[in-house]
């Protein structure tokens, strides 16, 4: 099956029913009649099967509709993280060379830069009052084209997106995608969260993340109504949530933390039927807030990648909160010796190492544009090398212990940091936590807690010397994997999709907070 073909059969379906809210409101007719009137625009302004065209381009209509109208085309959609450096971002379009830019004003300045910067000189569009120099007007070259099906025969091994990787640990690597990858994990992603007919869903998640194709791509699936938030803002995402009546959100585990912030959550329990969260772990306090404030019929927590979308699925985040559960519908996984090269073996129960996942999944590319470098390192012998570490349990379900190079070995010990964070997340002087390892003389790394207060107002000497002596006396972790110091921190820092940058912390990116605020 194609995500264009897949558009058009919802829209025969139910073609009077909202597939899209937000500045511009439409019925699934008019959403296909739509993307269909920017796929003629696109193929009469030059653009064939298998280009790239690359979109700076927000959480908007423009966006959604852009993609769709790309998979009409058997066109490489490749939406770039607008949240990079215009270097990083030049770079990427100096990779994938794309055919035409797409741009809008919230990217405009950053656009303008990585053009400027970029050897590669493709022709610009742009939707918007901003334009970038030399851009043609996206929305009158749209308004010119017919709204008819542009009549292309796309076959499943046809390109439909790359993603670039969003560079946290060296530069951004491109990850193609094929129709069938994204209808597969489309289909998984509705089948996983336990989707219906009907269901709407919150477009917060950026859509150059996986998370983000995922929400607008199973509302198409099942004739769902996608409603868009350009730019995350919890207080917004209330407001939308409950005038939309929105029945299931997937977002990282900081976005459900920033709603539960806002004290609003019983405004939108009501509607609130399905929970579903990815791209980090989630605390077990979180976890259970979120159970007690919205009561959900169903908390999924979905463990992946760009590569692979889905690794494994826990049906249940409350019953055994931080685990990542059994493999997901198309997926196989294994636990296998990091230093594995060959003939893949599964670890023994509760012993940790390196988590691996079948590349013969439907979900899954089959390799790096580009980067054969990152093929090398990552693809052998049919599996996916994801980095990170884990552990099943007596039960067969996984566990997700960090990344390989988080690993904080001290005084010849292994600490995993996500199981002390999740340890202090329950102190309740602690809004956040991250735990990194820190050069050290005697133990070669110290546990380090970074942390952010829920009061702000309280005196950080005060505060660190009181969960200091929590840690002591009540936390139930063993002496080795308390930590050794404690900073009070203004914020944690992250990617733009909320996954926390443990690399910036250990190079001192951060601000203490050395006295309470007067």
């Amino acid at each position: 099956m194609q995500l264009g073909r897949t558009l058009e059969w919802t829209a025969a379906r139910f073609p009077e029913r909202t597939g899209f809210a937000g500045e511009r409101r439409m019925t699934y007719r008019q959403w296909d009649e739509r993307t269909n009137q920017i796929a003629q625009a696109l193929a009469s302004a030059g653009v064939t099967r298998g280009d790239r065209i690359a979109t700076f381009l927000a959480n908007t209509e423009v966006m959604a509709s852009t993609h769709l109208a790309l998979q009409k085309l058997g066109v490489m959609s490749t939406p770039l993280n607008i949240r990079l450096s215009a270097a990083e971002l030049a770079y990427c379009l100096d990779d994938a060379e794309p055919a035409v830019v797409i741009t809008d004003d919230y990217a405009a300045e950053v656009a303008g830069e990585a053009l400027s910067s970029s050897s590669h000189r493709p022709r610009v569009l742009h939707a918007g009052s901003r334009p970038v120099q030399g851009a043609e007007d996206f929305e009158e070259t749209v308004a010119a084209a017919d709204t008819s099906a542009p009549g292309v025969e796309v076959a499943e091994s046809d390109p439909s997106v790359m993603l670039y990787t969003s560079g946290t640990t060296g530069r951004p690597k491109g990850v193609p995608r094929t129709q069938r990858n994204e209808y597969a994990a489309s289909t998984a992603h509705v089948m996983q969260c336990q989707y219906a007919y009907g269901e709407s869903t919150l477009g917060a998640m950026p859509m150059y993340h996986t998370m983000g194709l995922r929400s607008l791509l199973s509302m198409v699936v099942i004739g769902g109504k996608f409603v868009e938030l350009p730019a995350y803002d919890a207080r917004r995402a209330i407001e939308l949530i409950a005038a939309e009546q929105i029945s299931a959100l997937y977002l990282v585990p900081t976005a459900y933390w920033a709603l539960a912030q806002t004290g609003q959550l019983s405004r939108i329990a009501p509607s609130v039927r399905k929970l579903a969260f990815a791209g980090a772990p989630m605390t077990s306090a979180l976890c259970q807030r979120l159970t007690r404030e919205l009561d959900p019929t169903v908390f999924v927590n979905h463990y992946g990648s760009s590569e692979v979308y889905t690794f494994s699925i826990a049906e249940d985040a409350t019953a055994k909160p931080g685990c990542a559960g059994r493999a997901g519908l198309h997926s196989r996984l294994m636990v296998v010796d990091p230093q594995t090269q060959s003939g893949h073996q599964q670890l023994p129960v509760g012993e940790v190492g390196e988590i691996v996942a079948s590349l013969d999944s439907d979900e899954s590319f089959q390799g790096y544009w580009n980067r054969p470098d990152a093929d090398t390192k990552s693809l052998r012998e049919g599996w996916y090398h994801t980095g990170d570490l884990g552990h099943l349990d007596e039960d067969g379900d996984l566990w997700v212990d960090g990344r390989v190079d988080d690993m904080i070995i001290t005084g010849g010990e292994n600490v995993h940091p996500v199981e002390v964070e999740d340890v202090l997340s329950h102190h309740p002087e602690i809004a956040e936590v991250t735990v990194v390892g820190l050069p050290d003389e005697k133990w070669g790394q110290a546990v380090t807690a970074f942390i952010v207060p829920q009061d702000e107002t309280k005196d950080p000497a005060e505060l660190t010397e009181a969960i200091a002596s929590w840690i002591r006396t009540e936390a139930q972790l063993s002496p080795y994997k308390r930590p050794k110091q404690i900073q009070i921190v203004t914020a944690i820092p992250k990617s733009p999709v909320g996954k926390i940058l443990r690399r910036k912390l250990v190079a001192g990116e951060y601000e203490t907070r050395e006295t309470a605020p007067q």
